[in-house]
């Protein structure tokens, strides 16, 4: 049978006070129970009028208000919605109550007060009444379709998926610790010739920089070449061994003391050349300066394989590890990924931006990557197996105490405690709880939540005193 048309013949029978029916307030679960008057079978014909202000007036027939205006025509297609309203039929002879029982009204404030009879609050609002089965002792709760209609209820089986997580991080390209040479010498040097090589050139390893001459290396080496010459006529070959290593302490390279043995000759000046391959950082040579010992000539640096220092936040440390792959993207170069790996954690969190660095290394062959260069970095967490998930909007957090609704069927649903793990992709892992295949409610929990602490604080208040 239509809901509008019993609907609206409840309202007819209301003003026609004589169908032998009354309108009373009860849960949304009671049925309509009441017989449409024949007249407002025909298609758009009204089944009652309505007062034309709105008010909670009615009539069967043409009626006027106080002023002459007309009561307004409501068909059936129009009638209001009595979805919270039932026929109660009145005592009769062939007529069978199907109601449910009350077992107390509760105050509709949701105050701690309940009452065995019907009554008002102080403001005059009647007590709600709670009928059997509408609270159980397992802590579920119970709502009637009409109410999980309205509120939006929805609920979702529990699903095995595969969780993963992408942690951003901001960073830049830096220079391995490990690849960088300085050249400087151990003794007061005077530089006599520069190589043409500038700050951002490309050397290769022994090619040569510059040329030096320095007093002591000349006496060191002055003093080895006759030490040689002595042994080949008899001398003392420890000594010759005591006056090739003073040459070595000053730093001298391999290539020139082998030349110096086999030539036999000392040389005027020495030729300095590039120990690694890589680009040229430092240039502080020039022709006819003096160096000191320390003074730094030229720093040059490898960067076939460079640094991404990036900054992680630190309520994602614990989802990261050293090995882990990572993408890097450069805010020059979007379109090219760079791959590489976690290779340190540093054990620190700055206390000022809450985030720990983390070091990855990138191979770096074209050299495209370039010092204090931008990257954003992405960084894939999670396992590949899937596990037991629910929609992220499932789950009731308040800190302390994580927990989903269980639908149970029939408008019950019923609150489980339940342990997290992963987040990712708007669901999260559940490690304990609910199984496989469990319907939870993923829309509208908290208003369930809501009517279940009501009514725990109810049952509390009426485990403790006894209804009035």
């Amino acid at each position: 049978m239509n809901r509008a048309v019993l609907a609206g013949t409840a309202a007819a029978f209301i003003a026609a006070a004589g169908g032998g029916f009354i309108i009373a307030q009860r849960p949304l679960t009671h049925a309509l129970a009441v017989v449409t008057p024949a007249d407002a079978q025909e298609a758009g014909a009204p089944i009652y009028y309505q007062d034309p202000d709105g008010k909670p007036a009615y009539s069967s027939t043409t009626k006027k208000t106080p002023d002459g205006r007309n009561y307004r025509a409501v068909p059936a297609n129009a009638d209001i919605n009595f979805e919270d309203i039932v026929a109660e039929p009145m005592p009769g002879p062939n007529l069978v109550s199907t109601e449910r029982r009350i077992k107390y009204y509760r105050n509709p404030m949701g105050l701690p007060d309940t009452s065995l009879t019907p009554k008002k609050d102080s403001m005059g609002m009647d007590y709600i009444p709670v009928f059997d089965g509408d609270d159980s002792d397992d802590g579920s709760v119970k709502l009637s379709p009409g109410k999980i209609q309205r509120t939006g209820v929805k609920s979702e089986p529990a699903a095995k998926r595969v969780i993963r997580t992408t942690i951003r991080a901001p960073g830049t390209i830096q220079l391995d610790e490990r690849r960088i040479s300085v050249i400087s010498m151990r003794a007061e040097s005077w530089v006599q010739k520069v190589a043409d090589v500038t700050t951002g050139t490309k050397v290769r390893s022994g090619q040569p920089l510059m040329d030096i001459y320095s007093p002591a290396i000349s006496s060191a080496a002055a003093e080895y070449v006759a030490t040689i010459t002595s042994k080949t006529t008899g001398g003392d070959g420890l000594y010759g061994r005591g006056s090739r290593q003073r040459i070595m302490n000053l730093d001298v390279p391999d290539t020139v003391i082998a030349e110096i043995e086999k030539s036999r000759i000392v040389p005027i000046s020495i030729a300095w050349a590039a120990p690694r391959d890589g680009i040229v950082l430092e240039r502080n040579a020039i022709e006819g300066m003096r160096a000191q010992p320390g003074d730094i000539l030229f720093r040059i640096a490898d960067t076939s394989l460079v640094w991404a220092m990036v900054d992680v936040a630190e309520r994602d440390l614990g989802a990261i590890a050293v090995g882990q792959p990572v993408n890097v993207r450069t805010r020059s170069l979007s379109g090219r990924p760079f791959a590489g790996k976690i290779n340190v954690i540093y054990p620190q969190v700055n206390r000022e931006t809450r985030t720990t660095r983390v070091r990855i290394e990138l191979t770096n062959a074209d050299l495209a990557l370039l010092p204090d260069m931008y990257i954003d970095a992405s960084i894939e967490t999670g396992g590949a197996d899937p596990v037991v998930s629910v929609p992220e909007s499932a789950v009731i957090d308040t800190g302390t105490r994580q927990s989903v609704f269980i639908d149970k069927g029939q408008g019950r649903f019923e609150p489980r405690s339940v342990g997290l793990g992963r987040r990712g992709g708007g669901y999260v892992e559940i490690r304990e709880g609910i199984a496989d295949g469990e319907p939870v409610v993923i829309s509208a929990n908290f208003l369930i939540d809501a009517e279940s602490n009501l009514k725990a604080a109810l049952k509390g208040f009426s485990d403790a005193r006894s209804p009035q």
